[in-house]
């Protein structure tokens, strides 16, 4: 007999797996060509020729016991070292290897960090739009989820509530930037009026609120815009950042955490996020992996492949009439449903061999998330139905 806690998680399972699985019967059944599958943000680009590269040549250059052997729970001092120095050259910080932490991708990196920081009962705010597996992440450590309202005019976060949110028992809020669904971007004004919040309450409720700053999305941004970043503007900011998009990795699951000086009870935190790693059973990140990326630090994806998608879906779906909110970042495309209920429209979608993520999935209900990290064929292609189920609703 399974646990009571993942007999609630299995029957609330990921609704972006569930329309994947779901995808795959239908191409059993019509054909994969007439299937059009936005569910899944899996990168759609290979990874950059140098990371290929680098793989070979280590494995050529070293012994096997050097590059599939145990380091450091937190990873290889050299690694960290190189990780900081490269943040340090693009964000004017000043980081060493002892603010890093490897972690086994951004999911791992937030486990880490919840497992280190929350006592049972504790709350985590997040702010809607946002990631649904943030949800398990908590209830894996007995916290409470407290959900901020969106602000669907602008999909910056709503500050007035989440003001009102914010609690003595909030110990973790929690910002994904670029966003996934909304592909907005939080300005710098954004983070800045964040950091100022955080630190007000810290003061009236004399506690100690960590912000984490979600970000396997950093690099995905479009039209010149600045991810800001958040270090600077708030003293608990916690970075947790991923290759998985960036440099088009996401099934080896390597990436790191930024712990600042500036934390309180820093070293404490530090300390513990390393056991945290050990305990949780990844004991290290990749270890390859994390010699490979330190040797791509400055490699990025192609993102000029995605921002192709995101203009021709844009102009594509707007054109037919739908509501779209152009996104800043990331390559998903929240786009209003036609009708109140989403999931009446998702259900209609399918039955154009449409797969679309309901937006109640992010605790924003009547929109869906469409992700373009796919091939602009099967976004050309996909018109058709889009224009059938347009019609539908728009006549």
């Amino acid at each position: 007999m399974i646990s009571e806690k993942m007999k609630v998680m299995t029957a609330n399972g990921s609704a972006v797996r569930a329309l994947f699985e779901e995808g795959k019967k239908m191409a059993a059944k019509v054909g994969p060509e007439n299937v059009f599958d936005f569910s899944l943000g899996n990168p759609n680009i290979p990874a950059p020729v140098n990371v290929k590269d680098a793989i070979i040549d280590l494995v050529n250059e070293e012994e096997s016991i050097n590059i599939h052997g145990y380091m450091s729970n937190t990873g290889y001092e050299e690694v960290r070292e190189q990780i900081a120095q490269s943040i340090n050259k693009e964000f004017n910080t000043k980081f060493d290897q002892k603010n890093i932490i490897m972690c086994v991708g951004a999911a791992g990196g937030m486990n880490v960090m919840m497992k280190t920081l929350i006592n049972p009962g504790d709350e985590v705010v997040v702010i809607a739009p946002y990631f649904m597996e943030y949800r398990s992440y908590a209830a894996n450590y007995d916290a409470t989820i407290v959900e901020v309202e969106p602000d669907t005019k602008t999909f910056q976060p709503n500050f007035e509530d989440l003001e009102k949110k914010l609690s003595p028992k909030t110990k973790v809020v929690i910002i994904n930037n670029p966003n996934n669904p909304s592909g907005a971007i939080y300005s710098t004004e954004t983070i800045k009026k964040l950091g100022e919040l955080l630190a007000a309450k810290e003061k009236e409720f004399n506690t100690s609120i960590y912000l984490f700053a979600d970000e396997p999305y950093r690099d995905l941004a479009y039209d010149g815009i600045e991810v800001p970043y958040v270090t600077p503007y708030y003293h608990n900011s916690i970075v947790i950042y991923s290759y998985s998009k960036s440099l088009s990795l996401p099934g080896e699951r390597i990436g790191y955490i930024v712990l600042p000086y500036e934390l309180d009870d820093y070293q404490d935190i530090f300390d513990a996020a390393a056991v945290a790693t050990r305990i949780l059973g990844f004991v290290n990140a990749p270890s390859l992996l994390q010699k490979v990326v330190a040797r791509c630090l400055d490699c990025k994806a192609d993102i000029s492949f995605y921002d192709k998608n995101r203009q021709l879906l844009y102009n594509g779906l707007t054109k037919l009439g739908f509501e779209c909110v152009k996104p800043d970042g990331a390559f998903y495309l929240f786009m209003k449903a036609p009708v109140e209920d989403d999931m009446e429209f998702v259900n209609e979608a399918k039955k154009h061999n449409i797969l679309l993520v309901p937006g109640r999935s992010f605790a924003c209900p009547g929109y869906v998330r469409i992700a373009y990290c796919v091939s602009p064929d099967l976004i050309e292609r996909s018109m058709a139905k889009f224009k059938e189920l347009a019609e539908v609703y728009f006549k």
